[in-house]
């Protein structure tokens, strides 16, 4: 079990309550060894209580969570996901209209779900729908017939008409909206939960088991069994004396939010209405949220098209574009365009004009007196006079030895003309990169640089004697001609090409041979290699045993992860080594999906094969 505090309470009271506070976490060692040191080795009494409980299927589908299931599952942006529910309405019929907010039925609608089930009923659903029908399940229930939770569309399910011609991402999400209208009729599932304590010298600590009882609509999504991460417990008889075998500190670290993927952010864009203060702001905003579904695809595509955000796999990540527009906003004392508040303003000005309240003319001479005051408070700044929370710099100007200071696009000195833009090629460079390059005159390497066409590079940035930054790719031409020092540098193993030593050299790890006038080697590989840095320990093991250890995070052209070994090649050269995949998944007639295919192996590719993905890592330039 698990330590935890018994008398932690949450501070209801608090405004910014600290989500990090809670009763299982011990923040400081002196506590954690003490609790270990006094429990260690001593015996423990168990008490625990068993409660049965249920879990209801979740509600029906609208828009926006059919988009966040489908980018949860799938990894579809919400676009598509909406291109392909369109589809399944329009040209198939299959669907009914997607693009609602509703998640529930029209009163009236019982027996058209029954002539819906007879047609799943011809279908691979048949079972699911064959049993719901014979139990009677479909009847009337508030919770999916309910006019008052309806507005001008109802909840997407199925139609009458039988799927057929489906391409594989519209079966897909048919898949999802089937599966969801079956669950919900189905009874919920069943659980009992063990929640047991055992106190060690007065220390308590909790142990946690469910076991599923019934599967009920689970059962539509294959959970016939116990599928879940917590542990069955070991039988006790209450107030057992128990034995205590070990008592361990595991040292933990909290870890940042996640970021935002386009399910996550729907959600936050739906409920945005609820981080507003102002009560009445609140409650005009309650059922409405940030867009609407038919419209949030789009604003996140606006976002993207605009490059403020950009996709990496299936993270949302602001650019540096996006956090200099933010930064722009507040430092004009402009929060309204970037604080769902302004949305919650306009939406009770809109339920004011419902109500008669408030007339067309009056509300929009409201909007055109805002834009005018923001039009006038930008007008007031220059580029590099725009307030803002910036630093001073710690190192002092290479030109003059003045002190240089953070402004809203540049670092400036505030005694000469020195200065460095802060985003470069779409890359913003932080303060602790800038005082590293004005100190060793080089930075780097770094990645998420993009090229003119969008491509990511990683590179190093050097400090001219002129003062001016500038990429520097270690492009061999300029190591041909350049005899390079590796005196006082560390070797990090066997060339595996010609027996010379191997040193870090800018953006490569470099034969010693390979460099200068009378170079006799041409060994060398980047030190990033598709959008991942290769550790020097990584390079030591390449280089003595002939391959690293199974590396991740490498990033295809396509933009797809995967993991592949770095290994010494024929010629010397470093290519991939693969893992052997596992057995595809067999379907219930005993063949594999897609035919039966070769079992694999482990490939070892260089550059001159052709590989769809991932591609190839070489001994010579790796391409951005």
């Amino acid at each position: 079990g698990r330590w935890f505090d018994e008398t932690f309470a949450r501070d209801k009271t608090s405004k910014e309550p600290d989500d990090q506070l809670k009763a299982e976490r011990v923040w400081t060692q002196a506590q954690a060894d003490a609790i270990q040191a006094k429990c260690q080795g001593r015996p423990g009494i168990v008490t625990e209580e068993s409660k049965p409980t249920t879990q209801l299927s979740p509600l029906l589908f609208d828009l926006t969570s059919l988009q966040r299931e489908g980018n949860s599952r799938f990894g579809y942006p919400a676009r598509r996901t909406l291109q392909i529910a369109q589809a399944l309405y329009e040209k198939h019929k299959v669907l009914t209209y997607p693009r609602t907010d509703s998640r529930a039925l029209p009163e009236d609608y019982v027996e058209t779900v029954k002539k819906v089930m007879e047609t799943l009923g011809e279908t691979q659903f048949a079972p699911f729908a064959g049993h719901i029908l014979k139990q009677g399940w479909v009847r009337p229930n508030k919770r999916i017939f309910n006019n008052a939770k309806i507005s001008d569309h109802f909840a997407i399910t199925p139609t009458q008409l039988a799927p057929k011609n489906l391409d594989t991402d519209e079966a897909k999400i048919y898949d999802l909206v089937t599966r969801r209208f079956l669950a919900v009729f189905y009874p919920a599932a069943e659980f009992l939960v063990t929640t047991r304590i055992t106190r060690v010298e007065n220390e308590p600590f909790k142990s946690e088991g469910k076991v599923m009882m019934a599967a009920g609509w689970l059962a539509i999504y294959g959970r016939e069994a116990q599928q879940d991460d917590t542990p069955m417990l070991t039988r006790v008889e209450a107030n057992e004396r128990v034995a205590t075998r070990e008592v361990e500190v595991v040292p933990l670290h909290t870890k940042p939010p996640a970021r935002f993927t386009e399910a996550t952010l729907l959600g936050a864009m739906e409920g945005a209405g609820k981080l507003i203060e102002d009560e009445e702001l609140r409650d005009a905003m309650s059922a409405k949220g940030l867009g609407t579904p038919a419209t949030r695809a789009a604003i996140i595509e606006g976002l993207i098209y605009e490059q403020n955000v950009q996709r990496v796999m299936r993270d949302l990540q602001a650019t540096a574009k996006g956090i200099s527009l933010i930064t722009l906003l507040r430092g004009l004392s402009i929060p309204e365009l970037c604080s769902p508040e302004l949305t919650g303003n306009w939406e009770f000005k809109l339920k004011q004009m419902e109500r008669g309240e408030l007339g067309r003319t009056e509300f929009m001479q409201q909007i055109a007196e805002m834009t005018q005051a923001i039009v006038a408070k930008t007008k007031q700044y220059e580029s590099d006079t725009v307030p803002g929370d910036y630093s001073l710099l710690g190192t002092p100007c290479p030109k003059c030895s003045a002190q240089i200071k953070e402004t809203y696009k540049k670092y400036q000195c505030t005694s000469c003309d020195f200065s460095l833009w802060k985003i470069v090629a779409s890359r913003q460079i932080d303060v602790k990169e800038v005082e590293e390059l004005l100190r060793e005159k080089k930075v780097g390497p770094l990645q998420g640089f993009k090229s003119k066409m969008g491509r990511p590079f990683a590179a190093l940035i050097k400090l001219t004697p002129e003062g001016k930054a500038e990429f520097d790719f270690g492009q061999p031409n300029g190591e041909a001609d350049v005899e390079v020092d590796f005196t006082h540098q560390e070797a990090l193993g066997p060339c595996p090409k010609c027996e010379g030593q191997v040193f870090e050299n800018g953006m490569h790890y470099t034969c010693k041979n390979a460099t200068g006038p009378a170079k006799k080697c041409d060994f060398r590989t980047s030190k990033i290699i598709l959008q991942r840095e290769i550790e020097r320990g990584q390079i030591t093991k390449l280089l003595t045993a002939r391959k690293t250890d199974l590396l991740q995070k490498f990033i295809s052209k396509k933009g797809r992860p995967f993991s592949a070994f770095l290994v010494v090649g024929e010629g010397g050269k470093v290519g991939f080594e693969f893992a052997p995949r596992a057995a595809a998944p067999t379907t219930s007639v005993g063949k594999r999906r897609g035919g039966i295919k070769k079992p694999a192996v482990s490939k070892v590719k260089s550059a001159s094969e052709k590989t769809p993905s991932p591609p190839p890592a070489t001994g010579e330039d790796i391409p951005y």
